[in-house]
């Protein structure tokens, strides 16, 4: 009887516990802001349970289907609370330009805590200000097209191995190799030439850190949150340890951690680290995402599949000998395979949405933001209206034949924080392709119409599919 009675209590008192916090969060929402703003309604919307509001809604479901829906029912504008904070959605064009550059300095780059802990606070998405800007003005000096272009061919034989290792198998987890090749990539452009010596050490830990990027920040024994934490320390032991080599060694390099390590920078090795973290996040599950859908799309698409494999072989004919390998240039002479990736940016939008924080109370339209308050621009709403983009579920690269208008496509973010590193995921993205189209067939193994989510939305079981040589290979061009 007693085991019975025991968890019982259990739930009534935790369900009390929920009631008495939402009690408190509503009354604190309504009533904790200057007097100066007190007037203005918060934009209409639900909060849903205390400290889980919407969360699960927004990750177990089409993102598509839960904005869409709130949108519907509540406008361009509305608030929820997802990971544990209160949030303003906002799905329009001109809001996302109003958050993101006009006024910008009203709204700090922020995560949910979780991330922000597991990252480290001196990561570059969270800081605005001379910080931030110098920071981006180092990664950038590494991850330009005048830094990247020298390590085509180190990205160009990490795309052959992994394209090796895959034939052999009777099929593939597409998601899962190609986060393998996206993380060899971007330890490639953070470490140059070191990175085959730890390569291995910081995957093991960081494939621990990644998996509680999306939890409550609940740091208790056996909890992902707590998980995560200790694998985080061990990877900071690991990049300790790296910079330790670098400095004895003094060698000249003209990696990413080059750049941080600069004398003129004085950048501290805790902020290196949770940078140096902070970018391995930003480079791998976002590109593995976009590749993963350009293969079903690709799959789905047999004429745009036609017409990438064409410019791909013309390009691959006009090479012999060593010179078949690829170079900048070649990269430069990709324009269908570019606009196959960026229609795959605009319907798949990886990235749904960013994150800010009003640093100040600020009025939009008539309604009260708070100060503290995560404010997410909808890239994911403004890539499918259908006032922006015509039949926006279609696959159709042809539409970007015409330049879009401005803050309409945002796949990369806007303003200041707008990634760094898209030209990076760019060059890996094309080499990938290059050699996938011109050596090998795929098929997706089983039906694949189903989408699964958490947080990024991916074809259903990370698109299985079966790798094959082709047999023949192109002539050359005469």
């Amino acid at each position: 009887m007693a085991a019975l009675v025991l968890p019982s209590l259990f739930c009534l008192f935790f369900f009390f516990f929920l009631f008495v916090l939402h009690r408190i969060f509503r009354k604190l929402s309504s009533s904790s802001f200057p007097s100066s703003l007190r007037k203005l309604p918060l934009p209409p919307g639900s909060l849903g349970w205390p400290y889980i509001g919407e969360t699960f809604q927004l990750y177990s479901q089409n993102p598509n289907v839960f904005f869409a829906s709130k949108q519907k029912r509540y406008g361009s504008i509305f608030k929820t609370h997802v990971l544990g904070c209160p949030c303003v959605m906002i799905s329009s064009p001109e809001a996302a330009k109003f958050v993101l550059v006009t006024q910008s300095h009203l709204f700090k780059p922020t995560f949910p805590a979780s991330k922000e802990r597991m990252l480290g606070p001196e990561a570059l998405f969270f800081h605005q200000g001379d910080y931030h800007n110098k920071l981006r003005k180092l990664v950038l000096r590494a991850f330009m097209p005048d830094a990247i272009k020298n390590i085509v061919p180190q990205v160009e034989k990490l795309a052959l191995g992994s394209l090796r290792s895959w034939d052999t198998a009777q099929f593939i987890n597409t998601f899962q190799e190609m986060k393998t090749y996206a993380f060899n990539v971007a330890v490639l452009s953070i470490l140059g030439k070191d990175e085959i010596l730890y390569r291995e050490e910081l995957r093991s830990c960081y494939y621990v850190l990644e998996k509680g990027y999306n939890s409550m920040p609940i740091n208790l024994p056996g909890t992902l949150f707590n998980k995560s934490m200790k694998a985080r320390k061990e990877l900071a032991q690991i990049l300790a340890r790296i910079l330790c080599s670098r400095r004895q060694r003094k060698e000249e390099c003209y990696d990413l951690l080059a750049s941080f390590m600069g004398d003129s920078e004085a950048l501290t090795d805790e902020q290196i680290t949770d940078n140096i973290i902070g970018v391995i996040f930003a480079a791998r599950d976002t590109t593995a995402s976009v590749l993963t859908w350009i293969l079903k799309y690709l799959g789905e698409n047999p004429s745009i599949l036609q017409a990438v494999t064409e410019e791909q072989e013309f390009i691959l004919k006009k090479k012999c000998g060593e010179e078949k390998l690829l170079n900048w240039s070649d990269t430069k002479k990709m324009p269908i395979t570019s606009r196959v990736i960026q229609e795959t940016l605009r319907v798949a939008s990886i990235l749904s949405f960013t994150f800010r924080e009003a640093v100040e109370d600020v009025e939009y339209q008539g309604y009260l933001i708070p100060k503290g308050w995560k404010v997410l621009p909808l890239f994911r709403n403004i890539h499918h209206s259908p006032d922006i983009f015509p039949d926006p579920e279609k696959f159709d690269p042809s539409r970007f034949e015409v330049a879009p208008k401005p803050n309409t496509y945002m796949p990369f973010g806007n303003g200041t924080h707008a990634c760094p590193g898209n030209e990076l995921a760019k060059l890996e993205i094309l080499v990938l392709l290059h050699h996938l189209t011109t050596k090998y067939r795929w098929s997706m193994v089983g039906t694949q119409t189903g989408i699964q989510y958490g947080p990024f939305a991916l074809p259903q079981n990370g698109l299985p599919i079966r790798l094959s040589l082709k047999t023949t290979s192109p002539a050359p061009a005469k």
